[in-house]
C-alpha cells in the first residue's frame, strides 16, 4: 500500500506549473563576459546556447578584461527584448602618400551569412567621410538576392568646411540600407583616392555605422580623429530571429518551438526570415526560459495610473473607488464622491445628448460621403495616369529614389500653392518652391493642360523620365497622379534661368568661353535625351528659359517633361511653345522630331553669341533673331549683330565657327542639320582652341566658375530595364 501514500506526491509533480519544469539552458552555463550579459537563446560554450549559431566565445585580453566574440566579431550588447545585438566592425580607410604619391587601403568584408543575424535596416547607416571620396557598398542576403549603393563626399576647399556640422555631402554622406542583409563588403572608387585635396585632406573612411552612435565633426575629414576616437572601430546593430519559419509553422512542432514561457508570445522578424520571442503585455522577462516572464505588479511598482483601490491581477491591474464614491478621468482613476442630480436635470441632459448626437452623425455620415467622393475622383485620375504601373515598377525596384506625392503633401510644402512661393510661369504652367519633410528644397511643376490622348501613356513615359541620370539634366524626383493634371516634382537649382543671367543682368559681362561651356553642357544633355533611349525622348521646349544654373553655375536642362505632357493638337501646342524657337518645319508637318529640338538650341546658341532675346526690338520694329543672324551671315555682316562684350580679334575665329555652328542648326530642312552629339563635339572642340589663348575676365570667369566634373554620370546606354538594374540611389 505504499505507492498509495507516494500518489498524492506524483499528482503535485505532475501539476507542477511550467516555472518549475527544467529550463532549456542547462545549469551552470557561464551568463556575463566581462560587462556583456548573455541572456539566453545565446550562450557561451557547448550545449549553453539555443542553437550553435548562438554560441558565443568569452576571450580574456592581456590586460585581464573580457570581451565577447561570435566567431570573428566582437559583440557588446544582446538585448533579447528587442531581438538586436550590437558588434564592433573595423573602421575600411583609404590615405594619399604625397611624397610617394601613393593610394594606401585596408581591407574588410563581414559574411553573416550562415548566421540568424541581419544588419538592422532601421539603427544603421552606410556612411562615407572624406573631402574627395566615392565608396560602394556591396550586400547580399543568404537567398544571393544582392544590392549595390554608392556615398559621394565631396569639398573642394577647407571653406567648404566651415559650416558642415552635419553629414549632409560635404565632406561626408550617408545612405540607408535595404532589409534582410548579412554580407556586406566596401570598396573606394580609384578614380576618388585624395590626392586632390591631400593638402588639407588625406585620408577617406567608409563604415556601416549605428547612426544614433555618430556624431559628425569636421575634423574628421582633415585629421584622423575619426580613426582615434573609435580606436579603429565603430558599433553596427544587428536584428537576429529563430530558424527561417514563421510563427505559425515553428509553434506546430512544440519540440523545437522556442517560446517556451507562458506568457509569452511570438513575433514574426521583420527583417529577414524567422521569429523572436517576447513577454506578453502586463509581463516581464526571457521568454525563452520556462516560465521566464512574470507578472508585473503595476501596483506595487507605481506603474499604474490608479488613485483609487489598487489590485493586482495577471497582467494588468483593477482600479476601483470606495464606496460612496465613484471614477472620474480616464488616465487618471480620481475617486470623488457622489452627487445626485434632480430627475428633470437628468431628463433635459439626456434629451440634450441625443438631440446632439444626432446632428453630430448627421454631420459626420455627410463628411464621410463628401471624402468618399474626392477619393472616388482621385483614384479615378490615379487609373487613368498609369499610376498603377508606376507603383509596381516602384515596389519591384527597392532604393527607387522617385516618390508618389499626394495632394494634401504638395498643398503643404507649398502653403497650398501660395504665389509667395512661385519660382515661374510659363504657357506649360506654374513652377512653386516647397521644402519636403526631409528638408529637401524641391521645385514643382504644376502644369496647365495633358492631351487627352497621353493620359495612359503618362505612367509609362514617366517611369522613364524618372531613371534619366545626367549631371546637365535636372532630376525628377516624383509626381502627383491624383489630380485632374498631373503635378511634377524637379530638384531644385538655385541660380535661375540662362535668360536671366543674359538678358536681365545686362551689367554682368560674361565671358566667351563661359558661355561656350554652358552651351557645350546643354548640348550633352540634349544628346543625352536623344541617345538615352529607344525611341527617344524630344524635348520639345527647348529655350534659355528652360536652361538652369545650378550653385557652381553649371547649365541643367529642366522641363523635359512637357515630352509626355505637351498636348500634340497643333494649335494648342503653339499656344505653349515660347515665339522664335519653334521649328519651323513642324508647320509643315505637324510632328516635333529630334532634330526640332537642334533647331530650339541654335537659337539659344544665337542668344549666347548676341545676348539678344528670339524676338527682339530693332528700333521701332520687333525682329526674329534667328532671320536677322541668317541675314548678317549672308551679308557678311556678323559683327552688328554680335554682343560686343565678346568681340575682339583673337575671338572672332572662334565666334564665326560658333555662328557657322548655329546656322547648321537653323536649317530650314530638319534632315541637314547636325546630331546633337556632334554639335556637343564641335562645341568641345572650340573651347579647346581657347587654351591657348589669353586668360581675360578672370574675376568675372570666377564668379561664374567651371563647374567641378566630380559628379556621378550615367555615360552608357541601355534598355530600360538595364537601366532600372543600374540605377543607383546616391546618397546626398
Amino acid at each position: 500500500m505504499a505507492w498509495l501514500l507516494l500518489f498524492p506526491l506524483l499528482l503535485t509533480m505532475l501539476l507542477l506549473p511550467n516555472s518549475l519544469a527544467q529550463p532549456p539552458q542547462p545549469l551552470g552555463c557561464q551568463t556575463t563576459c566581462g560587462d556583456v550579459n548573455i541572456p539566453y537563446p545565446f550562450g557561451i560554450g557547448q550545449g549553453c546556447a539555443l542553437s550553435k549559431e548562438f554560441e558565443l566565445n568569452c576571450t580574456r585580453n592581456q590586460n585581464g578584461t573580457y570581451n565577447t566574440f561570435l566567431s570573428n566579431v566582437e559583440v557588446v550588447n544582446i538585448s533579447p527584448f528587442q531581438s538586436q545585438a550590437q558588434i564592433k566592425t573595423p573602421i575600411y580607410w583609404q590615405c594619399y602618400n604625397s611624397t610617394a604619391k601613393t593610394v594606401s587601403y585596408s581591407n574588410w568584408y563581414l559574411n553573416l551569412t550562415t548566421t540568424p543575424f541581419r544588419f538592422s535596416n532601421t539603427k544603421n547607416k552606410f556612411t562615407a567621410i572624406g573631402a574627395d571620396t566615392l565608396a560602394y557598398f556591396y550586400l547580399a542576403n543568404s537567398d544571393t538576392i544582392s544590392y549595390v549603393t554608392g556615398c559621394l563626399s565631396e569639398s573642394s576647399s577647407l571653406q567648404d568646411l566651415v559650416n558642415g556640422s552635419s553629414c549632409s555631402g560635404i565632406g561626408c554622406c550617408q545612405t540607408p540600407i535595404p532589409l534582410g542583409m548579412n554580407y556586406y563588403e566596401l570598396d573606394f572608387d580609384p578614380n576618388y583616392n585624395n590626392s586632390r585635396v591631400s593638402s588639407f585632406s588625406r585620408c577617406s573612411y567608409a563604415v556601416l555605422i549605428e547612426e544614433d552612435s555618430f556624431n559628425f565633426s569636421t575634423s574628421y575629414i582633415t585629421t584622423t580623429n575619426f580613426w582615434d576616437d573609435n580606436n579603429g572601430t565603430v558599433p553596427v546593430v544587428v536584428d537576429w530571429a529563430i530558424g527561417n519559419e514563421t510563427c505559425m509553422v515553428a509553434q506546430r512542432n512544440s519540440t523545437s518551438y522556442a517560446c517556451v514561457s507562458s506568457n509569452s508570445r511570438c513575433d514574426n522578424s521583420t527583417n529577414g526570415p524567422g521569429y523572436f520571442c517576447s513577454c506578453e503585455e502586463g509581463y516581464e522577462g526571457n521568454p525563452y526560459h520556462y516560465g521566464g516572464c512574470t507578472d508585473i505588479d503595476e501596483c506595487q511598482q507605481n506603474k499604474s495610473t490608479c488613485t483609487g483601490i489598487c489590485e493586482n491581477t495577471p497582467g494588468s491591474f483593477i482600479c476601483s473607488c470606495p464606496r460612496g464614491m465613484h471614477a472620474v478621468g480616464n488616465s487618471s482613476r480620481d475617486c470623488i464622491h457622489d452627487t445626485r442630480l434632480p430627475l428633470w436635470v437628468k431628463l433635459v441632459i439626456g434629451i440634450g445628448s441625443s438631440i446632439m448626437a444626432i446632428v453630430i452623425l448627421s454631420f459626420f455620415f455627410y463628411l464621410v460621403h463628401e471624402r468618399r467622393k474626392i477619393a472616388t475622383i482621385k483614384e479615378k485620375y490615379f487609373e487613368e495616369y498609369g499610376g498603377q504601373l508606376l507603383f509596381q515598377e516602384m515596389k519591384s525596384k527597392q532604393g527607387s529614389a522617385f516618390t508618389l506625392f499626394k495632394e494634401s503633401e504638395l498643398k503643404e510644402v507649398t502653403n497650398n500653392f501660395d504665389e509667395k512661393n512661385v519660382l515661374g510661369q510659363g504657357g506649360n504652367g506654374t513652377v512653386y518652391k516647397g521644402t519636403l519633410i526631409n528638408n529637401e528644397v524641391v521645385a514643382i511643376k504644376n502644369c496647365k493642360t495633358i492631351d487627352e490622348r497621353q493620359k495612359k501613356e503618362f505612367g509609362k513615359e514617366i517611369l522613364i523620365l524618372s531613371l534619366i541620370n545626367h549631371k546637365n539634366i535636372v532630376r525628377i524626383i516624383g509626381c502627383c497622379l491624383e489630380v485632374e493634371i498631373p503635378v511634377l516634382v524637379y530638384e531644385f537649382i538655385p541660380n535661375g534661368t540662362l535668360f536671366d543671367h543674359i538678358h536681365v543682368k545686362h551689367e554682368i559681362c560674361i565671358p566667351l568661353r563661359t558661355r561656350l561651356r554652358v552651351a557645350q553642357e546643354t548640348a550633352e544633355a540634349l544628346a543625352y535625351l536623344h541617345s538615352w533611349v529607344s525611341p527617344p525622348i524630344v524635348h520639345r521646349d527647348v529655350k534659355s528659359s528652360n536652361i538652369l544654373l545650378d550653385e557652381n553655375f553649371m547649365a541643367k536642362v529642366s522641363d523635359f517633361g512637357a515630352s509626355v505632357l505637351a498636348p500634340t493638337d497643333e494649335d494648342q501646342f503653339m499656344t505653349l511653345v515660347t515665339r522664335g524657337y519653334l521649328d519651323p518645319e513642324y508647320m509643315q508637318t505637324g510632328q516635333l522630331t529630334v532634330k526640332s529640338d537642334v533647331y530650339s538650341f541654335g537659337v539659344v546658341l544665337l542668344e549666347l553669341l548676341t545676348r539678344k532675346k528670339a524676338f527682339y526690338m530693332d528700333g521701332p520694329e520687333e525682329r526674329s533673331l534667328s532671320s536677322a543672324f541668317l541675314s548678317a551671315m549672308k551679308e557678311n555682316k556678323l559683327g552688328e549683330i554680335l554682343d560686343v562684350q565678346i568681340m575682339d580679334e583673337e575671338s572672332m575665329d572662334l565666334i564665326k565657327g560658333v555662328a557657322e555652328l548655329a546656322r547648321e542648326c537653323l536649317n530650314m530642312e530638319g534632315d541637314k542639320r547636325p546630331e546633337m552629339r556632334d554639335i556637343a563635339e564641335d562645341l568641345d572642340r572650340l573651347r579647346k582652341t581657347m587654351k591657348h589663348q589669353d586668360n581675360q575676365d578672370i574675376e568675372i570667369e570666377q564668379l561664374l566658375g567651371e563647374p567641378s566634373n566630380n559628379h556621378l554620370e550615367m555615360t552608357s546606354y541601355h534598355s530600360l530595364e538595364e537601366k532600372a538594374m543600374l540605377a543607383i540611389d546616391s546618397g546626398r
